[in-house]
């Protein structure tokens, strides 16, 4: 498991490790049952505090993500990938109602919303 943080961007360090964990569950890179690694070999390797690290891995468990077992560690959790992808299409609908409101109250048609969202998403 690759993990990359940075001190040079406004997303705090437990947002970027959750991020990426979350990332390579969903392509498939961890797969269900994976031991990740240690609270304290995962803070020591990105050099960072051992409660950041154990911040971003109470979300990914309280997101159902991942799987603590007292004493063994935590695991990429057994969920189906499936219920993954539909709540990351929950969160994107919500963020599309928002920005189609947005652009009709300002008079944005289909078209230039779709051509600005294209734009966007090839940007990456």
């Amino acid at each position: 498991m690759e993990i990359v943080v940075s001190n040079k961007t406004s997303r705090p360090l437990y947002e970027q490790i959750v991020a990426q964990i979350k990332s390579q569950i969903m392509n498939g890179t961890l797969k269900a049952g994976e031991m990740l690694p240690s609270i304290r070999s995962l803070a020591r390797s990105l050099q960072i505090s051992i409660l950041t690290v154990q911040k971003a891995y109470d979300i990914l468990q309280e997101d159902g993500f991942i799987e603590t077992t007292a004493g063994k560690g935590c695991y990429v959790s057994a969920q189906n990938q499936d219920f993954y992808l539909e709540e990351q299409q929950k969160k994107i609908e919500e963020h599309f109602n928002e920005a189609i409101e947005t652009a009709r109250t300002s008079g944005i048609s289909l078209d230039k919303l779709i051509d600005l969202l294209t734009l966007l998403y090839e940007e990456e």
